[in-house]
Parts: structure tokens; sequence; C-alpha cells
């Protein structure tokens, strides 16, 4: 049996192998493994606070966003940072496990030493990252990581879940992608604090900059919002591929974050991602008890048959099964 304080000490210290054996335990849904990893989680909460840099990363499938993680964390262990990757790839219908494993397309960041990539299966979760993401982030904070990268699965418009647990949330989009209209689009839009056209080299140099132009219009059109500097949100073009804007975009990046800090945006914003991620945690688990109920498992089958044959509504079916709840002596 894992030994919660002794793993946590041990994650704290830098351990790599204890850092995996802790998220794998976080991500299990085995309830022995779940307990262990709740009492790993208290213990590092009491060794006191560490916070590292989230930021989260976003964009379609074929954007370049694996590349570009690639190109940027070499750049960033160059400086003397120490950086750690959580990438949420789509699951396996058969086994609920990875099907890509984006660690393989980062070979000189898997390389480099002191740095740690870590794929991990959304489980059919939207939003584009994880149920246990948010958990996943802390460890890496707590094993002494100055920056955490989270890449989301790469689905659009509906990636907004990673900006509720980073502090800088990045768009990467592509020229002659087919997607300069959904600039205008709300939705991921408007929680992106910088969006980076990659591709920007070659050919493609000049639709870049089109789409660079497309793009600067359609954020001009959104809300400002509070917690950004002026300029903010920007958008600025990359070549992933060739290493170029690497510079610009950390420079960038490092600008909005200490505007944030010392204008105390960033300590509000981590009180709200906690905030909400303790609601939704709450959500779950109340609908894990409210299942477990006797006689509610056999309910919600017979109201779904009920449903699916036309002889109840859906919202009457459910007004019945929470007046059945609310009169449980159980609650």
């Amino acid at each position: 049996m894992t030994d919660p304080v002794h793993l946590a000490l041990g994650l704290r210290s830098g351990d790599r192998r204890a850092l995996s054996k802790a998220i794998t335990l976080v991500e299990s849904s085995r309830e022995d493994h779940r307990e262990v990893a709740s009492e790993i989680l208290n213990e590092l909460q009491s060794l006191g606070p560490r916070q590292g840099m989230r930021m989260g990363l976003s964009g379609v499938p074929g954007a370049g966003k694996s590349t570009f993680i690639d190109k940027l964390g070499v750049f960033l262990a160059e400086m003397g940072k120490s950086v750690a990757v959580l990438t949420i790839d789509p699951s396996s219908p058969l086994t609920g496990g990875s099907i890509l494993g984006d660690k393989v397309r980062m070979e000189r960041l898997a390389r480099i030493s002191g740095t740690f990539i870590r794929t991990s299966p959304s489980r059919n979760v939207l939003g584009g990252v994880s149920r246990y993401s948010r958990d996943c982030v802390f460890l890496c904070e707590q094993a002494g990581f100055d920056i955490i990268i989270v890449e989301t699965i790469g689905v659009g418009q509906s990636e907004i879940s990673a900006a509720e647990i980073t502090d800088v949330f990045i768009l990467l989009i592509t020229p002659l992608g087919g997607d300069d209209l959904q600039g205008v689009k709300r939705g991921v839009m408007e929680v992106t604090d910088l969006v980076l056209v990659n591709k920007a080299d070659g050919d493609l140099l000049a639709s870049a900059h089109r789409t660079q132009a497309d793009y600067s219009s359609a954020l001009h059109l959104l809300r400002r919002r509070q917690k950004d500097p002026p300029g903010f949100p920007k958008v600025i073009l990359v070549s992933a591929l060739k290493g170029h804007g690497m510079d610009l975009a950390w420079n960038e990046i490092s600008s909005l974050v200490q505007w944030r800090r010392e204008h105390g945006f960033w300590e509000v914003s981590r009180r709200e991602q906690e905030d909400r991620w303790f609601h939704a945690e709450l959500r779950r688990e109340l609908l894990s008890l409210v299942e477990q109920q006797p006689g509610v498992a056999s309910l919600i089958q017979l109201l779904k048959e009920d449903v699916a044959s036309g002889r109840i509504s859906q919202r009457a079916a459910l007004s019945n099964l929470a007046n059945r709840i609310s009169k449980s002596r159980a609650f």
C-alpha cells in the first residue's frame, strides 16, 4: 500500500517518479486509489503554498500545438525554467485510455533533463481537459515546476474549461485553415489572452498577416476585460516549425502575468477558479450519492423507459425524480 506522506514528501522534493505515481492515483477510478490520492493532496496542502505559472494552450487539430510546445519548452528550459506539460488526449472508446500520445511529438523537450511530460485521457469529459486536470496541475506546482503547460484536446470553440485552471490561455491558429471567420465567434475567444498565428513562414507568411489582422479586428469587437492591460488580448505571428517568435510569445506572456500580479488580478483569478472547481466537484459527488441511494437506480431506469415510450416528458420525469429524492429520509 502506498504511503501518502512518503509519496507527498518525495514529490515535494522533485522526484519525477513520485509525481507520476501521484497523478496515476489522482486519475484512477478505483476507490482505494482515490482515498490515497486525497491524502496526498491534503498532505501537500499542509506543506505550504507553491505557485508556478499555469499556461493553457488550445487550437484545432493540426494547428501545431505539440510542435509549438516542444519549441517553447526548449526555449524556456534554455532560460533555466523548469517545465511540465500536461496533454489531454481523446479517450479510446474501448479502453478509456489515450489514443494519440503527444509525448512522441515533443522529442526535443522530452530529452531535456528536468522536464516532465504526461498524457492523460479525457474520458469523454467536455471542455478540452479531463476531470482531474486541476489536481494534476496542482501536483506539478508542488513538485516545483516553474511553468505548467496544459494542452487541450483540440476540439474548437467549446474548450473553455482549460482557461478555468490556468493563468494564461493561448489559442493557436493557422493561416488558410478555413477558420478565419471563427475569430468573430464568442466562446473560446472570450477567454483567450493571446492568439498565436502559427506556420507564419514561407508561402503562408502573407496569409498569416491577413489572419492576424482579421483576428485583431475581431478581438476589438469583444467587451474589454478588467483583467487585461492595454493592448490585450493580442494576436502575434509564430512559426513553431522554424522556431520563430518564441521569444516574442514568451515576452508577451510574461508581461501579461506581471501586470496581473501587480494589479491583483492573479490572486483574484486563482480564488475564482478554486470556487468554480469546488462547486463542480460538489455537484459530481452529490450526484454520485443520489445514485447510490436504494431504489434510485431502478427509478431512473423506469423514468427513462417512460420518456423513451412517450408516456412522460423529460421535464416531468426529472421533476418526479427530484420530488422522490427530496422526500427520501436519506436527505
